[in-house]
């Protein structure tokens, strides 16, 4: 089985490298001179933008996951049709990431942790049914777990808000190119640390429901 995964992962992360930093980094170097800054920031957002909707049809994603990511990605897209200019296109992509992270922590202030319903897909991937799994996920111990989640999603976005600031304040528009690249490293590092947490709660979730030795389910 780990034979056939692997070409799979090593597939996947030549296409986030091609469709979220080279493409985009190509476009907006090679581009600004011809169509301007504000445009070629535009375009370059089309291929990760198409790239995740492509993703999104393939897995099949029609969850909640799937939604959320879906509809930030139309709602970051118009923000940035609406902005007109280069630098206020940069800095409401900054406050959009705010946004985010409040929309994150608020769920988890409501008892509604955005985590848990993430998690509930994630776990009927794996073949658990979903109404049988929200009933786990709601106890105690499990439910703590999943608002540390929503807080580590929450932390992500903000993260990247404040670093994201930080390269505009630095280097304005020009700095655009470098915010490709380490935006997309924030990303990834975020993404193994939650990677990381999920497959505790996985684990955490198993030895619940006596599926730990269950080659049927796997984490």
């Amino acid at each position: 089985m780990e034979e056939q995964k692997t070409p799979k992962k090593q597939t996947n992360v030549l296409f986030d490298l091609i469709f979220y930093i080279a493409l985009p980094y190509l476009i907006w170097n090679q581009g600004r001179d011809f169509i301007g800054d504000y445009y070629a920031i535009l375009l370059s957002t089309a291929p990760a933008f198409f790239y995740t909707i492509y993703k999104f049809v393939k897995e099949r994603q029609f969850n909640v996951t799937g939604i959320f990511i879906v509809v930030s990605l139309l709602a970051r897209t118009i923000i940035d049709l609406v902005s007109g200019e280069a630098e206020r296109m940069l800095y409401n992509q900054v406050y959009f990431m705010f946004g985010l992270a409040l929309f994150f922590l608020a769920t988890v202030l409501v008892n509604k942790p955005m985590g848990m319903y993430f998690f509930g897909d994630t776990a009927q991937l794996m073949g658990y049914e979903r109404k049988d799994i929200m009933t786990y996920l709601k106890e105690k111990d499990m439910f703590k777990m999943l608002r540390i989640l929503t807080v580590l999603f929450s932390v992500r976005y903000g993260a990247v808000a404040v670093v994201k600031l930080w390269l505009i304040n630095q280097y304005g528009v020009e700095g655009y190119g470098k915010m490709i690249i380490v935006m997309q490293v924030i990303n990834w590092i975020f993404t193994i640390l939650l990677g990381i947490y999920t497959y505790m709660i996985i684990r955490k979730l198993q030895d619940k429901t006596g599926d730990a030795e269950n080659p049927n389910i796997q984490a």
